[in-house]
Order: C-alpha cells, then sequence, then structure tokens
C-alpha cells in the first residue's frame, strides 16, 4: 500500500509539472498567440500522461485523479479504505508539481489564480471531459487494457480543444490550479463547481459502462491498467 500511495503521489506530481510548467513555457513562447500556447500545454499534457501511466499503471494503477480513484472503488478494483490514501497522495503530488514548476520557471511559488471558469458552459464541459475520460478508460480496460494509455492521453489532447473548459477533469488538478496565476490556473470559487461535475461525470459513465459492460470488473481488475494492489487480482 505504501508503494502504491507513493506511486500516486509522484506521478500526480509529475502530472501538474507537466500541466502548469508547459502552461508558463508555452505563454511565454507563444508572443501572445493564446491558441499556440494551450497547443504546447495540450501535447505536454498528454504525452505526459501516456508516459506516467506506463511508468507507474503496473504499480498503483495510475489513477492522479481521485475521480478515477473513486470510480475504481465503486466496481471492485480497489478497496473502500484504501480510497483515502490514494486521494491524499494524489492531492499532495499535485500541489508539490505546482510549486515546482514555479520555481523552475522562477516565478513565485505559492499563488492564488485569478483566472475566472465560470458559467453554466464550463461546468457542462467537465462533465463531458470526465465522463469522456472514464468512457474511454472502462471501454479500453474491457478488450484492450495495453491501450489504456495512449487512449487517454489521446483523449485528454482532445478534450483540450472540444471542451470549453479546456478539460481538467480532475478533482486533484483542479484544486492545484488553483493555486498558480498562470496561463492553467483557475480561481478557486469556481473549484468546487468543476469538481462536482467532475465527480458526476465519472460516476455516470461508470453506471453506463457497468450496464454496457455487466462483467467489467471481473474482466478488468483495475480501472487504468492491472495492478499489484486490485482487489481482485489477488493471487492471479
Amino acid at each position: 500500500m505504501v508503494r502504491r500511495v507513493v506511486a500516486e503521489g509522484v506521478g500526480t506530481f509529475f502530472l501538474l509539472a507537466a500541466v502548469v510548467g508547459s502552461g508558463i513555457m508555452g505563454e511565454r513562447l507563444a508572443g501572445g498567440n493564446v491558441a499556440i500556447a494551450l497547443l504546447a500545454n495540450t501535447i505536454a499534457t498528454g504525452a505526459a500522461l501516456v508516459a506516467l501511466i506506463l511508468t507507474f499503471g503496473p504499480i498503483s494503477g495510475a489513477h492522479f485523479n481521485p475521480a478515477v480513484t473513486l470510480a475504481d472503488a465503486s466496481q471492485g478494483g480497489l478497496r473502500w479504505r484504501e480510497t483515502p490514501g490514494y486521494i491524499a497522495a494524489q492531492a499532495a503530488g499535485a500541489m508539490l508539481g505546482v510549486w515546482t514548476a514555479h520555481l523552475m520557471f522562477g516565478e513565485v511559488a505559492i499563488q492564488v489564480s485569478h483566472h475566472i471558469r465560470s458559467g453554466a458552459g464550463q461546468l457542462l464541459s467537465e462533465f463531458v471531459a470526465s465522463f469522456g475520460l472514464l468512457s474511454a478508460i472502462w471501454g479500453c480496460s474491457r478488450h484492450r487494457a495495453e491501450a489504456v494509455p495512449v487512449a487517454v492521453g489521446l483523449y485528454i489532447t482532445a478534450a483540450y480543444w472540444f471542451t470549453a473548459s479546456t478539460s481538467f477533469a480532475n478533482p486533484a488538478v483542479t484544486l492545484a490550479r488553483s493555486f498558480t496565476d498562470t496561463f492553467s490556473g483557475i480561481r478557486p470559487a469556481d473549484v468546487p463547481g468543476f469538481m462536482v461535475a467532475q465527480i458526476a461525470g465519472a460516476m455516470a459513465a461508470t453506471v453506463l459502462f457497468r450496464w454496457l459492460v455487466p462483467s467489467l470488473p471481473a474482466r478488468a481488475p483495475a480501472v487504468v491498467v492491472p495492478h499489484g494492489g486490485s482487489k481482485v487480482t489477488h493471487g492471479a
């Protein structure tokens, strides 16, 4: 359990370092062109996700996302008593990743975002982004588990562009990004709504795929990739 929690924390640390760091780099190099800055942010985030899931997936399942952890637990892939450790590690890793990105680029380490992301369209975007993310995970893990890392990276890369919110789709990422007043930030007042929409989207996708694929928990022993901590893989 300790190894799995550490893997979740380290993986989420690198994810946020990639998200925030690439946002800072993109904005600095884009010369005011927001589209170019977003493209740089998108490519770095998608690529980092693939690499991180491949790296940490066999250890912890590579959730890096409380919504994914809750979905995993709801389907028997993770014991409920283990979820607090996962979520705490994800939140801590995310915050450290943001602060480290700031320091790498000579920014003030601790900041508070003023980037407004409010309104029904933003909340709907987060519901759709999270629903799609869990759909990709559940759908691929049932038939082609080895494809999940690439599917997740590609989906998030696409969702950056087809959602108005640029697809946070992750409560830990959302919370951490409220502490960066850079390109990828979100105002703290907008965080609760994002989190509710994200968890609702993730749970809705889980319910749908539990119906579409009734044997999912038995055939897909972890939400992202099979890992040693999964309840249904013990003794396998």
